[in-house]
């Protein structure tokens, strides 16, 4: 009787998600044809797993891999300053992966004193430079960051003042 010897072929390092897919985040160089196998005896194994969405995050200093993995039919999902997220479906199923985030939160400090002054300010830098405008200071929220305190420190950014604040005057 013959012996036979079962190699499985080398992979990319998944973790699972909790929605039946998995992440890789890839943080070792490496040469794109290596890569280019790897990535598709990954996907054989996940397609025979039944995974559904892919997530891979390739750092920017990996952008040698991404004509590979756009090859295997990944598409861009959303961009940072030091990585790129590209997304893969893989059921015969209509692709539930979410949309990147498509805005941001910006917010404008109505700041009064317990004389009953509003605290304005005149743009140092942007479109109203040098234009004699004035305006409630403003400024936009870090990701994951609370309103109120991007409120909070977008006055204390502008203008060195300490606010408290007390609560949302509107909503757009």
């Amino acid at each position: 009787m013959a012996d036979y010897i079962v190699q499985q072929a080398e992979q990319l390092n998944p973790v699972n998600d909790i929605y039946g897919g998995v992440i890789v985040n890839v943080e070792q160089p490496m040469d794109s044809k290596v890569y280019s196998t790897l990535l598709r005896a990954s996907m054989s194994q996940w397609r025979q797993q039944e995974k559904r969405g892919i997530w891979i995050k390739l750092p920017i200093q990996h952008v040698n891999l991404v004509e590979a993995t756009v090859k295997e039919g990944f598409r861009y999902h959303h961009a940072e300053k030091d990585y790129l997220m590209l997304v893969c479906w893989l059921p015969e199923t209509p692709d539930t992966i979410p949309e990147n985030a498509s805005h941001r939160v910006g917010i404008g400090a109505f700041v009064m004193n317990s004389q009953r002054e509003v605290l304005v300010v005149q743009e140092k830098n942007g479109a109203f430079k040098g234009q004699g405008v004035w305006k409630f200071p403003t400024g936009v929220a870090n990701e994951g960051e609370d309103i109120c305190t991007a409120a909070i420190r977008e006055v204390k950014e502008e203008t060195g003042i300490e606010a408290e604040f007390v609560e949302v005057l509107a909503f757009r």
